[in-house]
């Protein structure tokens, strides 16, 4: 039958909340490391700042002393020379005194500081991440349809010209368009920004062009140059804008046909039915089940079928969705082996990957925002115990399972509709909800819970309808656990079925 997934997939999450620089953004756990880094080097810069005005304090009392001392001196400076003790004062000052202030002076108090961020500098997010976490907020915008001004509002004002650059670089010119929009809008209401009204009009100039909306392409380029009136590249757009709008309208007259004045303007990869399916059940727009439906899934008390150690303490179990049946069990991990997971896990994140369709080869995506580590079994007890809790609860064999997976997720950490056929079953503990586009079912977070599926029917065939997805996490910090179980030494406890669908 060869190595598949039945899919255990377990499920933890939670929300509160290294390793040296690698893909930092994909990881929220990995980017708390460096709240510390920073809380370090504002330290070391108070430290150098203390240094700095002790030394500034020594300058200020020797120029006050000096101050004083010359102002006596000159008014009869014979009378004042003609005193021994005051000459030799003089030849000292100005032999050995004004060179020790010099020293002071030049004395560099801030090799403490700089060597500090020289070592700090290397756990630093470089350019990668700070673009990473820039597609994360136009990410959300697009899945939680969350306007600009709300994104903006607060510590994000400065960064609106940012995010429509990174839009531009990736040649998406919807996003370009909001965010240059916005930007421009915060310089009209006088707010600070990085950039000047010249860059956001020649950004959002082009960016409605791209969209085919030619006359608002000519507003704003007449309006750039209006700030700047030797401005090359508007010039020529100018004239080319202008050709261009005579052009189509000779068109549509020619085929008396009327455009509509707006074009609707759709998000990058918002043509793909699935992609919109899955970010409207990302936002709790799913399906909803008929009443005869609903009146089918029930909780209850579970002991799988008399299981010694659930006779006097069963699990409560609830039905999340009838086909595919999606089950959660209740208070299946407790805060204390959360933290542990979550310690041991920490050490061992790195970027999760993808096998690429073609190659083989395991690279990363955009589609999986996310780190992970795997714990072996014997390492420590509590990953003993939750390998054993998941075996007796599912009553599935876990030897031939995969270890223990723990991945923590970055920015709007996410992972788009997959398969997960590999594999039987999948189980969580996390704040960000796991959707199935195919079925128009949401399964929402509740911590210390496990959510278990099966992604193959008995006869070892895929069930298409398991396809699930990760939502992007919007607020707080995400992790969640996955047990994969494979159909390989289940033959007993889960036999073949006669029928592709059994």
């Amino acid at each position: 039958m060869g190595v598949r997934s039945v899919c255990c997939i377990l499920l933890i999450s939670l929300i509160k909340s290294s390793s040296a620089h690698s893909d930092v953004f994909t990881s929220i756990g990995h980017m708390t490391d460096l709240l510390f880094t920073e809380k370090d080097l504002v330290t070391s810069l108070k430290d150098y700042i203390r240094a700095e005005e002790r030394k500034l304090e020594q300058v200020k009392q020797w120029a006050k002393k000096l101050d004083a001392l010359t102002a006596t001196a000159t008014q009869d400076p014979e009378g004042f020379l003609g005193h021994p003790v005051n000459a030799f004062k003089l030849m000292k000052r100005l032999n050995t005194e004004w060179g020790e202030v010099e020293d002071l002076v030049l004395k560099d108090m801030s090799d403490g500081f700089i060597s500090n961020l020289t070592i700090q500098r290397q756990y630093f997010p470089n350019d990668e991440d700070q673009t990473g976490a820039a597609k994360a907020l136009l990410r959300l915008q697009d899945t939680y349809q969350l306007d600009t001004q709300t994104i903006s509002s607060g510590d994000l004002y400065t960064f609106s010209a940012f995010l429509g650059k990174i839009a531009y670089s990736d040649a998406d010119y919807y996003h370009t368009e909001l965010w240059m929009a916005q930007a421009l809008k915060q310089l009209d209401e006088g707010e600070e920004t990085s950039v000047d009204v010249v860059s956001v009009l020649d950004y959002l100039s082009y960016s409605v062009y791209q969209q085919g909306e030619l006359e608002r392409a000519l507003e704003h380029t007449k309006r750039l140059l209006s700030v700047d009136p030797e401005h090359q590249r508007a010039l020529g757009n100018l004239k080319y804008f202008d050709y261009q709008l005579a052009k189509q309208k000779k068109a549509e007259k020619e085929q008396s046909a009327k455009e509509e004045s707006k074009k609707e303007r759709v998000g990058k990869g918002e043509y793909f039915p699935e992609k919109r399916k899955y970010q409207q059940l990302c936002r709790g727009q799913g399906v909803r089940m008929t009443p005869r439906r609903q009146s089918r899934l029930f909780c209850r008390y579970y002991n799988n079928n008399r299981h010694p150690f659930y006779m006097i303490g069963p699990v409560k179990q609830e039905d999340e969705w009838d086909r595919p049946r999606i089950i959660r069990y209740h208070d299946i991990i407790t805060e204390k082996e959360m933290e542990k997971v979550k310690e041991l896990a920490k050490p061992r994140l790195h970027r999760a990957t993808i096998s690429n369709p073609v190659t083989g080869v395991l690279e990363t995506a955009q589609y999986r925002i996310s780190k992970s580590a795997w714990l072996v079994a014997h390492e420590h007890p509590v990953v003993d115990r939750i390998n054993q809790r998941i075996e007796d609860i599912t009553g599935l064999d876990v030897k031939t399972a995969e270890e223990l997976q723990v991945a923590n997720y970055g920015v709007g950490g996410q992972y788009e509709p997959h398969f997960d056929f590999g594999r039987v079953n999948t189980k969580l503990f996390n704040w960000g909800a796991t959707v199935f586009p195919e079925v128009g079912a949401t399964v929402k977070p509740m911590k210390g819970t496990a959510v278990f599926w099966y992604n193959l029917f008995s006869s070892g065939e895929g069930d298409y309808s398991t396809r699930h997805a990760a939502c992007p996490v919007l607020l707080g910090n995400k992790w969640v656990s996955n047990k994969w179980i494979h159909e390989r030494g289940q033959e007993f406890r889960r036999p073949c079925g006669l029928k592709e669908t059994d």
